[in-house]
């Protein structure tokens, strides 16, 4: 073997995590000592923590060191990581939604065709929920094919459904994929448009990166979150809601996160949301568990007591 392909033998035996006699490695690798000595000071000089035993029954065994280096990965270990990526990618994991887009792209980026399409046949039937019913799902394909035009500057094309408009065909030079009120939004220019647009990921359908690459434009705004967020402004909600809750500030605005307002208001805190839809401030009010007053709109109140309803009659 060559010295490389060695080394990478040598790691994926290491990464066991098992202590190996320094005779075994030597005889599995069919080495000297000597070589072998060689190969472990190159994979501390690349940031490996190989810890040595000397003597007559000395051997090696790889730690966790000080900061993480390449991993080798066997073909099923490369699928399940995939598989779990998009899975925090749905929200599973909350806050890791965009870590979790940027991680998986990577390792798609790397994966030989094979083991790709291993990936998608387990997940191409798989949607990533909204959390708390707040909306559609978004299959799975559609995040990591937009992920990965984001990532290679890669034109792309797809079927938009905007809201209470007809279906129309785009194309556009994408930025980034932000995580925001529950639901995933893609940043692009838009080509026949001549305009950065913000697009609700669970309204495109039939992406299709094109091959064409492009130079990337500035943003007009100081982030992609900025831009969606100011978007935002410009769209009139449906609901007004004013909640004044029995909970510390820290506990409600952990369960509202940056989606609204919460202020102190005497022992408790006053929760304040603009929503198109009432979904998202019942499952708030529910997670913080704590009592409450809706002050507005009268609609959630009307919400909260149905659901309340539905809830009762299914504990009897």
């Amino acid at each position: 073997m060559s010295t490389s392909a060695r080394m990478l033998s040598l790691l994926s035996l290491l990464q066991t995590h098992r202590y190996w006699p320094g005779d075994e490695l030597a005889q599995r690798l069919e080495v000297s000592g000597r070589t072998l000595r060689r190969d472990i000071e190159r994979l501390r000089d690349l940031g490996y923590a190989v810890d040595a035993t000397r003597g007559v029954a000395g051997g090696y065994q790889l730690r966790a060191g000080g900061q993480l280096p390449p991993l080798l990965l066997e073909d099923e270990e490369a699928v399940a990581i995939a598989v779990g990526l998009r899975s925090a990618a749905a929200g599973s994991v909350g806050g890791l939604e965009e870590t979790a887009v940027q991680a998986l792209t990577k390792v798609l980026g790397l994966m030989p065709p094979p083991l790709r399409r291993r990936m998608d046949a387990l997940t191409s039937q798989t949607e990533t929920p909204t959390p708390w019913g707040g909306g559609p799902s978004v299959p799975a394909v559609v995040l990591t094919t937009l992920a990965q035009a984001c990532r290679d500057d890669e034109l792309v094309t797809f079927d938009y459904e905007a809201r209470g408009a007809e279906v129309t065909h785009r194309r556009v030079e994408p930025h980034r994929l932000v995580s925001l009120g529950r639901r995933w939004y893609l940043v692009s220019y838009d080509r026949d448009r001549h305009d950065w647009r913000s697009f609700r990921v669970d309204r495109i359908t039939a992406p299709s990166a094109t091959g064409q690459r492009f130079r990337p434009r500035d943003l007009p705004a100081e982030s992609a979150l900025a831009f969606v967020q100011a978007g935002f402004k410009q769209i009139p909600q449906r609901h007004a809601v004013r909640v004044r809750i029995e909970a510390s500030v820290n506990v409600v605005q952990r369960a509202v996160g940056r989606y609204g307002d919460v202020t102190p208001d005497g022992g408790g805190c006053l929760l304040e949301m603009r929503v198109d839809a009432l979904e998202w401030p019942v499952m708030v009010l529910a997670q913080v568990g704590a009592p409450f007053v809706v002050e507005s709109p009268g609609e959630l109140r009307v919400e909260v007591a149905r659901v309340a309803a539905v809830m009762a009659a299914g504990g009897r």
